[in-house]
C-alpha cells in the first residue's frame, strides 16, 4: 500500500489496534442500547407513517382503526422481545437465532434464518438511510431533490465510522439516538399537555385536506385485507430486535443479563413511542396519502407531503421553529444510525458463518481496528446498490422488508421450544422444570405470534415487493450450501494420505533464461544452491540473432550448467517452456520439477506494466500441473529501493529485547546479510561462486 493510501487509511479508520485490546471494545448497557437498537427504535420515525399510508386507501373513516392496528403491533413487540430475552440467556455466544436454529433445527433451518437475516441487515440499511432522507427531505428541499446522492454519503460515512471499531462507533452514535428519545418523548408529552391539558387545538398541515379513498369503499374481505397489509407494515417496528441476541458477545460481562436488560429497555421505550405517534396524530388530523394528487383534496399544487413525525413537530411547537429542526434533524439522524445495527449484526453474523465454512473465510477475521472490516465493506456495497436501483424511496423498499426478519423469528421461537423439550427431558428437579415450563411458554406465544405476523406478511406483501427478498433469501442460501460444498471437497482432498509421505525420486530443477545479466546469474547461484539431481537452463528460441548472442556469452562466461534451446516457430514463450516441463515430468513420474524464474522487482506501478510479462504468464500456467514446482527469484531494481525505505514496522513486530542493529534492522543484521538494495555486490559474489564451481 502506497504512503499516501495508508495515511488516508489511517484518517479514516485510525490507528491499528493490538488483538489484546479486543475486552477494552465491549459495550456497557448505556452504549450498548444504541449501537443495537437504534434500528427498532428509530423505526418509530417510519413504521406507523406506513400505517396510515396503507389505511389511507380505505379514506377518513379507516384512520379510527390505526390505534388498534398499532396495539396489535405492539403486543407482538412485547412478546417477541420478552421470547428473545429467553433466547439470549440460552445461547449467549453470539449466534443468535442462526444458533438457535442450527442446533435445535438442523443445519438447513439454520441456513434459512442466515439467509433471511443477511437479506434483512442489507434492508435495514438501505430504508433507514432512505427514510432519514426523506425527514430531511421535509426540512431541506435540496435533499428531497437528491435523495440518492445523501443516501450513498450516509452509507459512506457510517462505514468509515464502523471501520474504525464498535467501542468508537458507539461512543459516535450514543448521544443523536438519545437526543431522539428525549426529542420524541418530550414532543409527546408537550403535544399531550397541549391538547388533553390546556385545551389547544393542533392542527397538522394536511389537516385542513380532505382525503378521498381509491376506488369505491372498502369493505368486508377487502377491508380485513388492508387492515392486515397496514399491520405488516406497522410491523417493521420489530425489525432490529434480532440484532442484540447476534451481538450479545460486545456486551460487558455479565453479558446475558446485560443484553436481556437491554431488550426490555428497547421494548418498553419503542412502545411507549409507537402508540403515542399514533395518537397524537389522530389528535391533530394528520392525513397522509399513497398518491397526493389524487387522494389529498385541497392540497396546493405540486405539495410535497411530509413525513408524520415532520407534520407533528410543526403543529406541536407551531410558535417554536427550532424545536421543528430538532425534532426532524435528530429524526433523520437516528435513521441513519439505524442502519449501524446491521452494520452491528451482519458482520458477526458473517463471520459466524465464515468459521462454520459457508461464507469466504474472508469474513471470519478482523481488521487492523478489531472490526470484522470484509464483512462491514460487503454490506455498505449491498446496501448502496439497492438504494440507487430503488430510487431511495422507503415505500418502494419498504414491501421488500419485514419478511426476512419474521422467517427468523418464527424458526428461532421454534428452535427455542425444541430446545426447552430437550433440557426438559434432562431436568428431574421439579422447582427446575416448572422454570424451564414457564419459560417455553413464553417461547410458545411468542411461535404462534410470530407464526402468524409471517403469514400475514407473507399474504400481503408478496406481490407488492416481497418475492424480491424471498428470491434473495434463496439465491443466498443457495450459494451457502455451494461454498460449504467447496470448502468441503477441499478438505478431504487435503487430508493426508499414506502414498503421500512417499519422497520424490528426484529433483529436476530448471532456470529460465532469456539472457545472462544478474537476476539470471542469481537464480543459477539459488538453484544450484538446492543441490538438484539435475540442473539445466532452458532458453526459448524466438529471435535466431538473440539466441546466438546468448549462447556465445554463456560459453564466454564457462557457465557449469547446460543451457538448452527450446525451439518456437509461431514465437511463442508459454507454451514451449510448459510442454518442455511435461516433457521432463513424463520421463519420471516420481520426480518433481523445480522452474526457477528470475523476476524483477520494482518502485512504480508502470514499471510492473514494461516488465515480468512472460513471468507472470509461465506461473500462471505451471500452477496447473502437477508434480511442477514454479520459485520465483527477485532482483531489486534500484527504483525497489525508495519502498524498501518507507517501510515501517508494524505495531507489534518489535519485542522488548530484540537488539536493533546499525542498520536500524532488528537483531543488528546490516543490509549486505539480506536481499541487497542494489544488486551488483551481492551477486558478483554469486557469479564468483558460480565461476569456482
Amino acid at each position: 500500500m502506497s504512503k499516501l493510501a495508508t495515511a488516508v487509511k489511517r484518517i479514516l479508520v485510525g490507528r491499528p489496534f493490538r488483538s489484546e485490546r479486543l475486552s477494552h471494545t465491549l459495550l456497557p448497557k448505556r452504549i450498548a442500547l444504541p449501537v443495537f437498537a437504534s434500528d427498532a427504535l428509530s423505526s418509530v420515525a417510519y413504521a406507523p407513517e406506513q400505517l396510515f399510508l396503507i389505511l389511507s386507501v380505505a379514506g377518513i373513516s379507516a384512520y379510527a382503526l390505526a390505534p388498534w392496528v398499532g396495539l396489535a403491533v405492539s403486543v407482538v413487540m412485547l412478546v417477541v422481545v420478552t421470547s428473545y430475552r429467553q433466547n439470549v440467556r440460552a445461547y449467549p455466544s453470539g449466534g443468535g437465532d442462526y444458533e438457535v436454529a442450527t442446533v435445535n433445527l438442523g443445519r438447513t433451518a439454520g441456513l434459512v434464518v442466515a439467509s433471511a437475516l443477511l437479506v434483512d441487515y442489507v434492508l435495514t440499511v438501505a430504508v433507514s438511510i432512505s427514510s432519514a432522507a426523506s425527514n430531511i427531505g421535509s426540512a431541506l428541499p435540496f435533499v428531497a431533490t437528491h435523495k440518492v446522492a445523501f443516501a450513498v454519503a450516509a452509507i459512506l460515512v457510517l462505514t468509515a465510522t464502523n471501520l474504525r471499531g464498535i467501542r468508537e462507533s458507539g461512543t459516535a452514535f450514543a448521544i443523536p439516538t438519545y437526543a431522539f428519545m428525549v426529542g420524541i418523548v418530550v414532543m409527546l408529552g408537550w403535544g399531550f399537555i397541549r391538547v388533553l391539558l390546556l385545551g389547544h387545538e393542533l392542527r397538522a398541515e394536511s389537516a385542513g385536506f380532505e382525503l378521498r379513498a381509491e376506488g369505491n369503499q372498502l369493505v368486508g374481505l377487502a377491508l380485513l385485507f388492508l387492515v392486515l397489509r397496514a399491520f405488516s407494515s406497522g410491523c417493521a417496528a420489530l425489525t432490529g430486535v434480532e440484532a442484540i441476541s447476534n451481538g450479545v458477545p460486545a456486551f460487558r460481562k455479565p453479558k446475558s443479563r446485560n443484553a436481556a436488560t437491554t431488550l426490555l429497555l428497547l421494548g418498553t421505550i419503542s412502545v411507549t413511542m409507537l402508540m403515542g405517534l399514533i395518537t397524537l396524530a389522530r389528535l391533530t388530523g394528520v392525513k397522509m396519502a399513497e398518491d397526493v394528487p389524487r387522494q389529498l383534496i385541497g392540497a396546493p399544487y405540486r405539495y410535497e407531503q411530509k413525513t408524520l413525525i415532520a407534520q407533528l413537530a410543526k403543529a406541536v411547537f407551531d410558535g417554536f421553529p427550532a424545536a421543528f429542526y430538532f425534532i426532524t434533524a435528530v429524526t433523520a439522524l437516528i435513521l441513519v444510525l439505524a442502519a449501524n445495527t446491521a452494520f452491528n449484526g451482519f458482520p458477526v453474523l458473517g463471520s459466524i458463518l465464515a468459521q462454520d465454512r459457508y461464507l469466504p473465510r474472508q469474513l471470519h477475521t478482523r481488521g487492523d481496528r478489531l472490526a470484522f472490516s470484509n464483512g462491514i465493506i460487503f454490506l455498505a456495497g449491498a446496501a448502496t446498490v439497492l438504494v440507487i436501483a430503488f430510487g431511495a424511496e422507503v415505500n418502494r423498499l419498504i414491501q421488500l422488508y419485514i419478511v426476512g426478519v419474521f422467517v427468523s423469528f418464527t424458526l428461532s421461537q421454534t428452535g427455542m421450544v425444541r430446545h426447552w423439550n430437550r433440557l426438559l427431558a434432562q431436568k428431574p428437579d421439579r422447582a427446575e422444570r416448572l422454570r424451564m415450563r414457564r419459560s417455553q411458554a413464553i417461547n410458545v406465544l411468542g411461535l404462534v405470534m410470530t407464526g402468524s405476523v409471517l403469514v400475514v406478511v407473507l399474504i400481503t406483501k408478496f406481490t407488492e415487493g416481497a418475492w424480491i427478498a424471498i428470491t434473495a433469501m434463496v439465491a443466498i442460501f443457495a450459494l451457502m450450501r455451494a461454498i460449504r460444498q467447496h470448502y468441503d471437497r477441499v478438505s478431504a482432498e487435503l487430508v493426508p494420505q499414506d502414498t503421500d509421505a512417499v519422497l520424490p525420486s528426484r529433483n529436476h530443477a530448471i532456470v529460465l533464461v532469456s539472457t545472462v545479466h544478474l537476476p539470471t546469474l542469481r537464480a543459477l547461484a539459488y538453484a544450484r544452491a538446492t543441490r538438484p539431481d539435475v540442473l539445466e537452463a532452458v532458453t526459448v528460441n524466438v529471435d535466431e540473432a538473440s539466441t546466438r548472442d546468448l549462447v556465445a556469452q554463456w560459453e564466454a562466461h564457462e557457465i557449469p550448467v547446460p543451457l538448452k534451446v527450446v525451439e518456437s516457430p509461431y514465437r511463442e514463450i508459454t507454451k514451449p517452456v510448459v510442454d518442455y516441463v511435461k516433457r521432463a515430468r513424463s520421463d519420471n513420474p516420481r520426480s518433481v520439477v523445480t522452474v526457477f524464474i528470475p523476476e524483477y522487482v520494482v518502485g512504480h506501478w508502470w514499471e510492473q506494466v514494461l516488465h515480468n510479462q512472460s513471468a507472470l504468464r509461465i506461473k500462471a500456467r505451471l500452477l496447473f500441473e502437477p508434480g511442477v514446482m514454479v520459485t520465483s527469484v527477485p532482483w531489486q531494481l534500484r527504483s525497489s529501493a525508495r519502498l524498501a525505505q518507507r517501510e515501517q514496522l508494524a505495531p507489534g513486530t518489535v519485542r522488548w529485547g530484540m537488539r536493533t542493529g546499525p542498520a536500524g534492522t532488528a537483531g543488528g543484521r546490516s543490509p549486505a546479510e539480506g536481499a541487497p538494495t542494489s544488486g551488483a555486490p551481492a551477486v558478483t559474489s554469486q557469479q564468483r561462486s558460480v565461476d569456482r564451481s
